[in-house]
């Protein structure tokens, strides 16, 4: 034993002498031992518990409770960590787009989970038209405007007009009144679609509105027979996909179904239901001649149109 310790003392003063390193003034450092580090982290825990240690002496006892953990740990175990990535800026486009939303629909809000939040249900709502302006609206646009720029100065001058979408809904008691006003403009008096409110009105009619203005109308005799009996749109409301549209959700409620209908024989409609895949199956002669006046511009004959599905 007394021939092996002083060999090992001499391997370790060549371990500790090629671990040393020489500082910028010229001093020799080596790295602390094992019991060197646990004697200093004792030591310095027992001054730290009589006085508050300098965050100087914290840091340092914070160093040597690291060294002492890694020295027990197998470093050929360890992975290296991924070098952080610089952060990114998100594209400029993202900013502007935050930047453009003015407002946040109310459903949408912090608020409304707040508050709570019961969405506003249409009975047998079809769609939901945001976009479509017609003659109408641009005309009473421009008379908002043509006021405001009179009366620049009046405390009564109306403001902006709050969005209102077009709203495809089924045959409703409310809607009867105005759609047998719109039904006797367009065609002749006397005429009533009550009876589809006991049938199935959510196959059968597709009622266009704005507001609670009701503004075009397209009904079925049944879902049975499948006969449109009126396609009709308010005055101010042509050249707008209103009727387009109503014939769209008609035709896509009574699937696998062919589907009939009369025009007139010089009915622009025509070429609305050619578009739509309808064709002339026959002519008749005098087929309105019960229902209109003799004044009247339309032609008496009409055609027989199938959709054939």
């Amino acid at each position: 034993m007394g021939s092996v310790l002083p060999e090992c003392l001499e391997i370790r003063c060549q371990v500790q002498d090629s671990d040393s390193r020489t500082d910028n003034f010229g001093t020799l450092l080596r790295p602390l031992s094992r019991y060197e580090v646990s004697a200093a982290i004792k030591y310095a825990s027992a001054f730290g518990a009589a006085a508050l240690p300098s965050p100087v002496q914290a840091t340092i006892l914070r160093k040597l409770q690291l060294r002492r953990g890694l020295d027990f740990v197998d470093h050929n175990s360890l992975t290296t960590v991924p070098p952080q990535l610089p952060p990114q800026q998100p594209p400029s486009g993202i900013f502007d787009s935050l930047k453009s939303i003015r407002t946040t629909p109310y459903e949408m809000t912090f608020l409304s989970r707040l508050c709570g939040h019961r969405p506003s249900k249409d009975s047998g709502l079809v769609a939901v038209d945001w976009e479509t302006r017609s003659p109408w609206i641009e005309l009473m646009t421009d008379v908002r405007n043509h006021y405001s720029y009179a009366h620049p100065a009046s405390s009564q001058s109306p403001e902006a007009p709050v969005p209102i979408p077009i709203r495809y809904v089924s045959l409703q008691p409310s809607h009867l009144q105005q759609v047998h006003e719109l039904l006797a403009r367009v065609f002749w008096d006397g005429i009533d679609v009550s009876d589809l409110l006991q049938s199935s009105s959510e196959r059968c009619s597709v009622i266009a509105m704005y507001g609670k203005i009701v503004i075009g109308a397209a009904l079925l005799s049944s879902p049975q027979e499948a006969y449109i009996t009126y396609l009709a749109v308010r005055a101010g409301w042509h050249n707008s996909q209103v009727a387009t549209t109503m014939l769209y959700h008609l035709i896509m409620l009574n699937p696998h179904k062919d589907i009939t209908l009369h025009v007139a024989a010089n009915n622009p409609a025509m070429l609305l239901y050619n578009r739509f895949g309808f064709k002339a199956e026959e002519f008749i002669t005098g087929f309105y001649e019960d229902y209109l006046d003799s004044q009247s511009r339309a032609s008496m004959n009409a055609f027989r149109l199938r959709l054939r599905r």
